[in-house]
């Protein structure tokens, strides 16, 4: 369970990443706010996970 918990830490790691990219090259306000508000959702789940992953150790 902790490889799944780690690819997943990963993932977001990843996606966050890639958000971040994309709020630098956003060319409205409305895609700003989008990819903001999904970086926000995104670091919940990754804080939700690293939570569980210390919990577990």
């Amino acid at each position: 369970m902790g490889d799944i918990r780690e690819f997943l830490i990963r993932s977001s790691h990843k996606v966050i990443g890639h958000y971040q990219f994309l709020l630098e090259t956003a060319t409205s306000n409305a895609e700003r706010q989008r990819y903001r508000s999904r970086i926000e959702e995104e670091a919940r789940l990754l804080d939700a996970l690293t939570v569980e992953a210390k919990q577990a150790a």
